[in-house]
């Protein structure tokens, strides 16, 4: 009972055993993330089964521009997040309070812009993707009701990333465990049973993503003990405001830029037809699940850094980067080969089309050791992050997406057309992928030994 209670625990970073104390902060946070993933998961899962195979390929077509019109959201998180876990390192209440305060009231200012710029923008950009005909509406209506509704989505990604940065992991996911629950049961409901189609997949998501950030302004209100939470707090500060855009704008850019990218190999992979659009779909819902260890200890080494960076602690952030680090990689290891012994299995989850699993499995085998590298690019990048070098990672992933992923998805797609193949060989996707994400992890490592990150704090 005492090791459970510790998971239900504000975990202070800057004292005990490094790797016991990421563990103990990562496990629920992990858990959490897995849950978040079940959002698209099922929505694909439901609709590939009871719609067809084209709603899978109209569900996923949408990811890219989704990712693409919620880049404010991310940034603000991160720099709520950075901010949060130094404040609470250095127990400063008072700048802890006005940066939970102006990361309320920012949250609201995004919420606002992202409802009105992304729902004009998004039929524009499914046409200028090439989006089939056969999927474009379903696409277009699926993208409208979540961008109208992106107010829970904002308000849970980003108070629970200060909920993190406190060192409450746990409440994150509890939260989220519960609207994942309702997004289910209401999925079904929606698809199943009322036959709505895209639509009501993405009307489950609205709703459940609004409890669990309902759930998360509750919980801050009520930790007393650590901030204060009142209106005065609510009232832009320009310092406190500058430093979250400041520490939060490389990330809210990278997202951007990769969201870009991925817009553009979109229109790569919508050149294959609708099939390949679907087993690629497969692919990133069972991507998502694998990549999650790699993001949650990531995030995790962004709080632990930020928290002991905080408390001016820097050789304890270096000893807890190396175990860490050890521990995703070993973590990655078993993911990949899980994936290259049952990836047909998981490709059947979604469909019951044999051509569609093949072709699934076969594109998951080509990226799946890949994610032992990411495991040391979200790693290390975590610990640059958290100590306020939010540009390094940034310039990392821009060089390895736009001068990496994109010139050697097209240039193999050029090289290899054929009769049979008059787009060029679809491996091409996921070999310029893997290719990333490989020569991230080593500059990554390269650029995190050379130090820069000991000389940021805020």
């Amino acid at each position: 009972m005492g090791v459970l209670k510790k998971f239900f625990e504000p975990v202070d970073m800057t004292t005990g055993s490094p790797w016991k104390q990421l563990v103990l902060f990562t496990v629920p946070m992990l858990l959490g993330n897995i849950a978040q993933q079940l959002y698209n998961t099922v929505d694909s899962v439901v609709v590939g089964n009871y719609v067809g195979d084209n709603a899978l390929a109209a569900v996923g077509s949408a990811g890219p521009i989704l990712n693409l019109l919620i880049v404010l959201f991310v940034g603000i998180s991160v720099g709520a997040g950075i901010m949060v876990s130094q404040y609470f390192g250095a127990r400063r209440r008072e700048e802890l309070s006005q940066t939970i305060g102006n990361c309320i009231t920012l949250t609201g200012i995004a919420t606002l812009f992202v409802m009105v710029v992304a729902s004009l923008m998004s039929r524009p950009l499914l046409e200028m993707l090439n989006t089939p005909e056969t999927i474009i509406d379903w696409c277009h209506s699926y993208l409208l009701i979540l961008f109208l509704g992106s107010a829970g989505l904002a308000y849970y990604n980003i108070l629970s990333g200060v909920l993190r940065g406190l060192g409450d992991s746990m409440a994150a996911l509890i939260y989220l465990l519960v609207s994942t629950v309702i997004n289910i049961v209401l999925d079904i409901l929606f698809v199943a049973v009322f036959k709505m189609g895209v639509n009501g997949v993405a009307y489950a998501t609205i709703i459940a993503q609004a409890v669990s950030a309902l759930l998360c302004v509750i919980r801050l209100m009520r930790m007393k003990e650590i901030f204060d939470l009142t209106p005065r707090y609510l009232k832009i500060n320009k310092g406190h405001t500058m430093n979250i855009i400041r520490l939060g704008l490389p990330s809210g850019i990278t997202q951007a830029i990769l969201s870009m990218a991925m817009i553009v190999v979109q229109s790569l992979t919508n050149s294959f037809g609708e099939m390949f659009i679907a087993a690629n779909v497969i692919i990133m819902r069972v991507d998502g699940f694998a990549m999650m260890p790699n993001f949650s200890f990531g995030t995790a080494m962004t709080t632990y850094a930020g928290q002991n960076v905080g408390a001016r602690m820097y050789d304890r952030v270096q000893e807890g980067a190396k175990q860490g680090t050890f521990i995703a990689i070993g973590t990655s290891a078993v993911i990949t080969a899980l994936i290259l012994i049952f990836g047909e299995s998981l490709m059947g989850i979604f469909t019951s089309t044999p051509e569609l699993v093949r072709l699934s499995r076969d594109m998951m085998g080509i990226l799946a050791v890949g994610y032992i590298a990411m495991a040391v690019t979200q790693s290390l990048s975590g610990v640059m992050r958290g100590a306020g070098d939010t540009m390094t990672p940034m310039w990392i992933s821009i060089a390895t997406t736009i001068f990496v992923r994109v010139p050697i998805a097209y240039g193999i797609a050029f090289l290899t057309r054929s009769a049979e193949f008059p787009n060029g060989r679809q491996e091409c996707i996921f070999i310029s992928l893997l290719t990333s994400w490989v020569l991230g992890a080593i500059v990554t490592f390269v650029f995190y030994r050379r130090g820069k990150w000991r000389k940021m704090h805020i």
